[in-house]
């Protein structure tokens, strides 16, 4: 009985230390909804976090568990997975989080997470514990998120100058500041409905180890989904507001119409990902999508240093959280084994 008590507290501290990690992600995350909407003078900051949040949170009702199952099941070989593991992988990932967000970096969240399982992994059992499947679509929208959201945040704008080209400015800027009410809800609730189901997953891999779930089970508990998507929308209204200024201002400047373009292009990936089940980023997503919006304009409109920045930052979250996570795992196993 004390040995079973004594795992209980372990699976409750890591459920807390994964709800601390999908808070964080709200809170890393949050320029990715809010920042078009806030740059363009849309919303006033306070307004943006909390419509962002709402939308967050009602992804629950709209979105099947898809990107959950992915990472609880999809990423890692049956019988890896102990606390040791899930341990590694979370350090990881908020340590990284923590090292973009104090430099303002809008780097992934999700990403973080993946290389965190992955170096946590490797680090007990080799780089033969992982899902070959699971990991190369992880690893393939590093590059197709944010190419499609350039894509499609480009050819909206395009569509969008072609339709109001005979329009006057101050008749445009007026719709699309109501548009963009759209466009940010939009975007929001594609935020909430993949990267929420990120820590989902990771719960529901660790309740599965711990034998307080099966793999048979079609879906997690309740209680999970429902403590993971508050706590992203409580990380969403806190805001990380030195990432919102990257995304919002440094990036390229924003009209509303631009902003609505954007959103629109950056939520039309979110949703098919994680229709297909796959973990994306949504901060290559929203970036790929300014930047698309921005070269319509012309290609002086964007700052390529500061989008290189960001870019490096992506090549190495999923190596550096990796890293971090391996280091995480050996000391829990040696001091807590």
């Amino acid at each position: 009985m004390e040995t079973v008590q004594a795992a209980l507290w372990v699976v409750i501290l890591l459920v807390a230390l994964a709800l601390i990690f999908d808070f964080m992600n709200g809170f890393h995350d949050a320029a990715n909804s809010i920042a078009t909407v806030v740059s363009t003078g849309v919303l006033k900051p306070a307004q943006a976090v909390v419509f962002a949040a709402f939308f967050n949170f009602i992804a629950i009702f709209i979105f099947h568990l898809s990107v959950a199952a992915t990472v609880g099941k999809g990423i890692v070989q049956p019988g890896i997975v102990d606390t040791h593991v899930v341990f590694g992988a979370l350090v990881g990932a908020i340590t990284w989080n923590i090292i973009t967000w104090y430099y303002g970096i809008p780097s992934s969240s999700s990403h973080a997470l993946i290389g965190g399982i992955v170096g946590a992994v490797i680090a007990k059992a080799g780089a033969g514990a992982l899902v070959s499947t699971g990991i190369m679509k992880t690893v393939a929208f590093i590059f197709v998120s944010p190419l499609l959201g350039f894509l499609l945040g480009s050819l909206m704008m395009v569509g969008v100058a072609h339709i109001f080209r005979r329009s006057r400015p101050s008749k445009v800027d007026k719709w699309f500041r109501r548009l963009q009410l759209v466009s940010a809800g939009a975007y929001s609730l594609g935020h909430g409905g993949n990267d929420a189901q990120k820590t989902i997953g990771i719960i529901w891999m660790m309740l599965i180890a711990t034998g307080y779930a099966t793999s048979a089970d079609t879906s997690p508990p309740g209680w999970v989904i429902v403590c993971c998507y508050m706590a992203i929308g409580l990380g969403t209204m806190f805001g990380g507001w030195r990432i919102v200024k990257t995304m919002g201002q440094k990036i390229t400047k924003l009209k509303p119409v631009g902003g609505f373009c954007a959103e629109t292009g950056g939520a039309m990936t979110l949703f098919l990902a994680t229709a297909l089940g796959i973990p994306v980023s949504t901060t290559h997503t929203i970036t790929g999508a300014i930047v698309g919006v921005g070269s319509t304009q012309r290609a002086s409109a964007v700052r390529w240093g500061v989008a290189g920045n960001i870019v490096w930052a992506w090549v190495l979250t999923i190596p550096a959280s990796a890293f971090v996570a391996a280091v995480a795992y050996w000391v829990s196993f040696r001091v807590f084994d």
